[in-house]
């Protein structure tokens, strides 16, 4: 049976079944929903939809149809003239596609009204279902030119989004001898370029697509070049999160043929979004080949299909996914895989943190059915054991009091994402209570990806929720914090006199302002450099940890630097967004259930294999730390 066949299905059965007065005027594919379009939705109950989607067992969404939506600028005015002046609304964005408009208030409560009331008149006033939010208090850039991007193209979205429902629920037969294999095409028994490449009788499926930014040349991307590697024969891609080692890649996809779904929470698509840019503009400037384009990322873009924690997707034939919170960045996620009806499940972590951090609730270790777990070993070495957190928050305050007394900058090269955000608030707090006095300045992108952060508080933690809801009080609008702006911005901090700290990208200086100001802050013994996260082999950040005391620097024109390392250098492993060794232990001893085989990736070779050897001896399953290009049958 064809798709088309499936869909008249669908469309037989809701037709006959429907309230007598419903106006249904079309039923359709979209992406991983069956969408029935009517010119009265609301005369649609969720018990009628909810048994559509049991005797189906698909996503079902019903939209009103395009004909009866007021035009987005009298449909603006009405809900002003509905919602009280009080809720202060500052935006509405209307989604064509999903028939929603994003109402932007700073109280939204009263958008919403007593039991919902003003929704329901917003909804019969101007056929677009509302949906309020909290505005965001820093405005993001990216996310303006996401949404603009899905508005202004939505007819081509559109179309994109039934031809992958098209695609999904074509009527596939499971095999009697139905095999499952994963193969390692980047990754694996290393740090960067993750690549897992899922595969069944009846489907492909990427699990992530990363590169690996310290090393440049082939063994940057992953091994496309494997023989069972078919661009054509992917049928989706999914993402756990943002880090170019995990996303860098994917528009690379969509350059040499690639033209189907991506899957990822919102924030991982606004945030992976972001570092694709960046990663352009550094390449670029450094001039090294870029991999892709930026109409590549805004193909990318178009065909990125977000996902909920906890909402189960149909992503390929036969194949549904569930995300579920991994705890180590903004929407980074767990992916848990349902192949059959019950008949295999595999969940890939990602990279995870297992205990609650400032910013992020710890990961999730329980799912309804688990085979096989593939599990992240950055930190999975014997003596991988990190520093208590509040230890290690308590030593680098002190550096960063000591630097500034000495009339000193410290310099903290930083992920802009989840790490930056985590040491914010950690330099919040310390200010607050008096520890330092002095400016913390915000380069690169983490001005930007914070205000991402503040777009999605309902994936923070529940202190900052709390603290950014019921006490007024958001920590990311310290007045600490100052954003650098430009390059003359940044030679003033530069040149100044005054102490101060520098947060900014890139983490490992493998390009970006942190190598700006190490070259020219590194040889004056006031000054110091602290590290927080990890920095791979060949990096810049791994010769300063080691000890290098002259580093030679490409200068812009192509010519060598030799700079001298004078400034305190300082290694602070206690921040870091995965787990260490102990936390990996006990992350497995968790799991509910407890599967069959744990599979060993994303760490030096020595690090899989010791975590895959302690894993084995600890819970006597089979236990494998796969090398790159190694294919394993699950079943």
């Amino acid at each position: 049976m064809s798709a088309e066949d499936i869909l008249n299905e669908i469309k037989q059965y809701v037709i006959k079944n429907s309230p007598g007065n419903a106006l249904i005027t079309d039923v359709q594919f979209e992406g991983p929903e069956v969408v029935i379009y009517a010119k009265n939705p609301e005369i649609f109950s969720n018990s009628f939809v909810k048994e559509l989607a049991r005797i189906f067992r698909k996503r079902i969404a019903i939209r009103p149809d395009p004909s009866v939506l007021m035009e987005p600028e009298i449909a603006k005015d009405k809900i002003l003239k509905i919602v009280p002046e009080d809720a202060e609304i500052t935006n509405c964005i209307f989604d064509a596609n999903t028939g929603e408009v994003i109402i932007e208030s700073k109280k939204p409560g009263l958008v919403i009204g007593k039991d919902g009331s003003t929704l329901e008149e917003i909804k019969k006033a101007i056929k677009w279902a509302p949906k309020p939010v909290r505005t965001p208090p820093i405005s993001s850039e990216t996310i303006k030119a996401i949404r603009a991007t899905m508005y202004r193209e939505r007819t081509d979205v559109k179309e994109i989004l039934r031809r992958i429902g098209r695609r999904i629920h074509r009527d596939v037969k499971l095999r009697e001898d139905c095999w499952i294999r994963m193969s390692f095409l980047g990754g694996a028994r290393e740090v960067g370029r993750t690549c897992n490449y899922l595969q069944t009788p009846e489907s492909r499926i990427l699990i992530d697509c990363g590169i690996n930014v310290a090393i440049d040349g082939d063994k940057a991307f992953p091994h496309f070049d494997a023989p069972e590697f078919s661009i054509e024969e992917i049928d989706a891609v999914v993402i756990t999160h943002a880090h170019l080692d995990h996303c860098g890649f994917v528009p690379g996809l969509f350059r040499y043929g690639y033209d189907g779904p991506v899957y990822c929470s919102k924030p991982t698509r606004d945030l992976m979004t972001l570092l694709q840019k960046d990663y352009l503009d550094i390449a670029e400037k450094e001039g090294k080949v870029m991999p892709y384009s930026s109409k590549d990322i805004k193909k990318c873009v178009k065909h990125t299909i977000p996902i909920d924690y906890g909402v189960t997707t149909d992503i390929a034939p036969a194949i549904k996914l569930t995300m579920h919170n991994a705890g180590h960045i903004l929407g980074s996620a767990i992916a848990h895989c349902h192949i059959g009806d019950g008949l295999y499940n595999v969940a890939y972590t990602g990279d995870i943190k297992f205990e609650a951090s400032r910013l992020l609730e710890p990961a999730v270790c329980q799912f309804p059915r688990l085979e096989t777990i593939i599990i992240e070993s950055t930190y999975g070495g014997y003596d991988d054991v990190l520093p208590d957190r509040a230890e290690t928050e308590k030593e680098f305050l002190n550096v960063v009091a000591e630097t500034i007394k000495r009339k000193g900058k410290v310099i903290i090269p930083v992920f802009g994402i989840g790490r930056a955000q985590e040491l914010m608030l950690v330099l919040e707090e310390g200010y607050n209570q008096g520890i330092f006095n002095a400016p913390v300045y915000l380069d690169g992108m983490i001005w930007e990806a914070t205000a991402i952060h503040t777009a999605y508080p309902e994936y923070l933690s529940k202190n900052i929720r709390n603290r950014i809801f019921h006490e007024g009080d958001n920590p990311f609008l310290s007045e600490v914090f100052r954003k650098v702006k430009n390059t003359n911005n940044r030679r003033n901090i530069i040149d100044s006199n005054e102490p101060c700290i520098i947060l900014t990208t890139s983490g490992m200086l493998s390009g970006g302002p942190s190598v700006e100001y190490f070259k020219s802050l590194a040889e004056d013994e006031k000054n110091a450099i602290v590290f927080v996260g990890y920095q791979a082999e060949g990096t810049l950040g791994r010769k300063i940890q080691r000890g290098w005391k002259e580093i030679p620097i490409m200068n812009r024109n192509g010519k060598s630097k030799a700079v001298k390392v004078n400034l305190s250098v300082h290694t602070l492993e206690g921040f870091s967004g995965h787990s260490d060794r102990k936390q990996l232990i006990k992350y497995l001893r968790k799991l509910k259930p407890m599967p069959e085989r744990i599979l060993t990736v994303h760490g030096e070779a020595s690090k899989c294999v010791d975590l895959a050897s302690t894993a084995y001896k600890l819970f006597k399953k089979e236990t494998r730390a796969p090398m790159n290009l190694d294919a394993i049958r699950m079943k």
